[in-house]
């Protein structure tokens, strides 16, 4: 019988990290290579110069603009989207069988949005949960409803 082979993506909006599951009581193991850190910076230091300037339709006044989008969380989309074309290419490379993303609820969002149907098609479950500070050890009780890890 083959064994199965499930993948846990744990993610927030910076940083990432693949464990692996073969079965029931076999425990966590991470995936070599799969860990990933993103863009930390605070808006603040992205938009560190004052925004720009518009002048009243009528008369001499001048008016700050302020940012159309908010570029940390611009920062956390392209993450997230990094991320689902890694696992894509990992899926193609049959690394894995069946996927379990968990994921801080914003990040969920993010990454529910960039999942192409094939990849899509192995998600197995899915925990609007941030555990991806949490030790290997520790993260069977926060699967157990999920996974018997």
């Amino acid at each position: 019988m083959k064994t199965v082979r499930t993948w846990i993506l744990l993610a927030d909006g910076t940083r990432a990290r693949i464990v692996c599951n073969t079965g029931p009581g076999k425990g966590l193991e991470e995936v070599r290579g799969m860990e990933f850190e993103g863009d930390n910076s605070r808006s603040g230091d992205i938009m560190a110069d004052r925004p720009g300037r518009t002048f009243d339709s009528a008369g001499a006044h001048r008016h700050a603009m302020e940012p159309h989008s908010d570029p940390q969380r611009e920062a956390k989309r392209s993450f997230a989207a990094e991320l689902v074309a890694t696992l894509q290419d990992q899926l193609q490379d049959q690394a894995f069988d069946r996927l379990v993303l968990v994921a801080a609820p914003a990040t969920l969002g993010d990454i529910r949005k960039a999942l192409p149907k094939p990849l899509l098609a192995v998600v197995y479950a899915e925990i609007a949960k941030d555990l991806v500070h949490i030790p290997n050890q520790e993260l069977g009780d926060h699967l157990a409803d999920v996974l018997a890890v």
